[in-house]
């Protein structure tokens, strides 16, 4: 049956300086199967304060945050989440009745990889990058309790002030770290990503990656970056984007709605949205 939009479609959207489409994708294929009266739409701005104003006052449901808007929103915010006031970085806002209430759910999916791979969070790792969602993942791993961690970042005022926030060290080049400090490496940059200048790239030497005991890329697309490729050959543990952009996905999905789709169905939204 196909789905009417009307009077009473409750409306959801993301806000990006360059949108995409896996969450108009990924929501509107739930949606569409669970019948739920709700439309999901992209969009940018060049005014972020009347963007998240407009939010409140035409009671559009939800809004995904993306780059370069996750902290800048927070000013305009009625109240944080506790998984967006140790990072101040903010990926999801929830409209209750003119209320806004700030998440990141990047965080939230992190720290649930984070478990469900039963992770030691005595193991040493790396992380390479700097931007909004490293601080997402550092943030991620420091409130689960990892204490020897080093940033790897060429941008040394953000690299700095990203590891001096958690108390971790920071290097401009993950190659001078010795092999023991990185048995965990975890790429938050764009190298690998499909359609990028870097996506044939490794985004750790091969070295590191063969010491590793632990890969995990936040890259999304494709599923099996080149990195993800070379460790799963070496059969090494492996978290992936995919993983993080169905779980953060899902997790803006049940903040929206109220309600948590079957597993199978969430694979079927998520193998959807990465084919547009």
């Amino acid at each position: 049956m196909a789905r009417i939009i009307n009077k009473d479609t409750t409306v959801c959207m993301s806000l990006s300086a360059r949108p995409g489409n896996f969450g108009t994708r990924f929501h509107n294929y739930l949606y569409e199967q669970l019948d739920l009266n709700y439309l999901y739409k992209a969009f940018t701005t060049n005014n972020l304060k009347d963007a998240i104003y407009g939010i409140k006052a035409l009671a559009i449901r939800g809004c995904a945050i993306s780059m370069p808007y996750k902290e800048a929103c927070i000013e305009f915010i009625d109240e944080l989440d506790d998984s967006v006031k140790s990072i101040q970085s903010v990926n999801t806002i929830v409209n209750t009745d003119h209320h806004l209430k700030a998440y990141n759910t990047d965080y939230i999916a992190v720290a649930k990889l984070i478990e469900e791979n039963h992770i030691d969070n005595n193991t040493p790792f790396v992380l390479k990058g700097s931007g909004g969602m490293a601080n997402a993942v550092i943030g991620a791993f420091y409130d689960a309790g990892f204490k020897n961690g080093i940033i790897a970042a060429r941008n040394q005022t953000k690299g700095e002030a990203l590891a001096k926030r958690y108390g971790y060290a920071w290097v401009k080049n993950e190659q001078d770290i010795a092999p023991e400090q990185a048995k965990l490496i975890i790429n938050v940059t764009p190298i690998g990503m499909l359609g990028g200048a870097e996506a044939n790239d490794l985004a750790f030497p091969q070295s590191m990656i063969e010491n590793a005991d632990i890969v995990f890329d936040v890259v999304a697309l494709p599923v099996e970056t080149p990195m993800i490729k070379l460790a799963k050959s070496l059969n090494k543990i492996i978290i992936s984007g995919a993983d993080v952009a169905v779980i953060q996905a899902l997790e803006q999905f049940v903040l929206y709605t109220g309600v948590t789709p079957s597993k199978e169905l969430v694979k079927q939204a998520g193998d959807f949205a990465r084919q547009g």
